[in-house]
């Protein structure tokens, strides 16, 4: 075996680094859908590692629904429309372009989320909602801990529209979009930052409690219009 790859870092979570790199050539389009991987020992000498790792980051990516393995032939390349999970890179998000992406999917998502939720929720709905929202304009706006509730409070409309398919996307784009935050954090100053984005949630909860879809909506689109100029991207069609 060869040295360890230097596109492989340290030894820590090797399978993942690994993963991470066919993954990221099979988005591109360097492993095409159909083909199939090479094999165990080619890839354990081109990274550096041992075979172990390299069964690992196998079974990564066909949890992540990207390659499928048949019994004594190999591992093999799915279509996007073959595969049975959803991934999104974390590492590509770095990318303005790959943000933008993100973020038009969001916009896509969650202002049709929002209205849907103000026609469909309930008190339970609005308490979680609001508990939420508290925790994000309380002592913990300052912390890390509103991150997490800013997530939450989008989950929790999700929650509210009673789709469980709209609410399966939107918390997986949740994970997604939390580097997104810590970024805005990084180069905005903070206390500009947080007022301005406790603002743009109480006015989506405020269309939320009164039944409002169309504000609801134009209340979340104005949001996420606004979070994405914070990391520097205009959005298409934003106003």
């Amino acid at each position: 075996m060869k040295p360890r790859s230097p596109i492989m870092g340290s030894l820590d979570a090797l399978p993942l680094r690994v993963a991470t790199v066919l993954a990221r050539e099979i988005e591109q389009g360097e492993l095409q859908p159909g083909s199939r991987l090479p094999t165990e020992p080619q890839m354990a000498e081109r990274f550096g590692v041992s075979r172990n790792v390299v069964r690992e980051a196998i079974a990564q990516l066909r949890a992540d629904g990207m390659v499928e393995a048949r019994q004594g032939v190999g591992a093999f390349v799915l279509a996007p429309e073959q595969r049975a999970a959803i991934r999104i890179d974390r590492e590509a998000l770095k990318t303005g372009d790959n943000m933008e992406r993100l973020f038009e999917l969001r916009r896509i998502l969650e202002v049709e989320s929002a209205a849907l939720a103000a026609a469909r929720r309930d008190e339970t709905h609005l308490a979680a909602i609001k508990a939420a929202l508290d925790r994000m304009s309380g002592e913990e706006r300052w912390q890390d801990g509103s991150i997490e509730a800013d997530l939450l409070f989008h989950r929790e409309i999700a929650r509210a529209t009673g789709n469980g398919y709209i609410h399966t996307f939107i918390s997986f784009i949740c994970e997604q979009i939390r580097q997104t935050i810590h970024y805005a954090r990084l180069t905005n100053p903070l206390h500009g930052l947080v007022e301005v984005n406790v603002a743009e949630h109480v006015r989506i909860y405020e269309m939320l409690v009164a039944g409002d879809p169309a504000g609801a909506g134009e209340a979340m689109r104005r949001h996420i219009t606004g979070a994405a100029e914070r990391v520097g991207i205009i959005l298409p069609g934003a106003k």
